[in-house]
């Protein structure tokens, strides 16, 4: 059950890592645009996915969604709810990477008559994700915590196969704590694999003449 329940968070926390990278990235590029309406939508976005508790996002697609007529999976309304909370925070993450990058270049790729699509994707979001990536692992972390509120609204994953167990065998502190100590574990292999590519990384541009 423990081994079930492991997989599942997992698997919640991969898919809602990459999704809010991918949606927060997307608000980030519309927060720096020169386009007004889409900085007004980054903006209001980042404020609402960092102010709404990710539980109420949860009962609200898992169990209030349904009955409005969405038809959406438990396990679904978890990660959407991840997504949609880690969104904001890898916006304002990778927004303050883009604002690092040197505006000699932004410059230089106006002056060579790039587009501003081309100019974030090949100049400027390379440079900010390389150096956001420990935040990022951070955003990575706050997922697999926050995978565990899906427990709250019955997916059975590591925190609700837990509960299940302590109910059964009445040992909360052996089940709770080995709970913890495998968050613990997982969490502190992201750090050290995200410093390992950051120092990669940093060893590579160093590299470049």
């Amino acid at each position: 059950m423990i081994g079930s329940g492991l997989l599942t968070t997992l698997v919640i926390a991969l898919l809602a890592y990459v999704g809010a990278l991918a949606v927060g990235t997307l608000i980030a590029v519309c927060r720096v645009s020169p386009i007004a309406p889409l900085r007004v939508l980054g903006a209001v976005w980042v404020t609402l996915a960092c102010n709404i508790p990710t539980l109420c996002l949860m009962i609200l697609l898992g169990l209030v969604a349904p009955r409005a007529g969405v038809p959406i999976s438990l396990f679904w309304a978890a990660v959407g709810a991840i997504v949609f909370a880690g969104s904001g925070y890898v916006c304002e993450i990778v927004r303050s990477g883009i604002n690092s990058v040197a505006e000699g270049q932004i410059e230089a790729a106006r002056a060579l008559g790039m587009p501003f699509a081309l100019t974030i994707r090949a100049i400027v979001l390379p440079q900010a994700l390389t150096r956001t990536i420990q935040p990022l692992v951070n955003v990575f972390i706050s997922c697999l915590i926050g995978s565990a509120l899906a427990a709250a609204i019955g997916v059975s994953e590591l925190t609700n196969v837990t509960e299940q167990l302590n109910l059964q065998y009445a040992e909360a502190v052996g089940t709770f704590l080995l709970s913890g100590l495998t968050y613990l574990v997982l969490a502190f292999a992201a750090t050290r694999i995200g410093g390992a590519l950051e120092r990669r990384l940093t060893r590579g541009a160093e590299a470049r003449p």
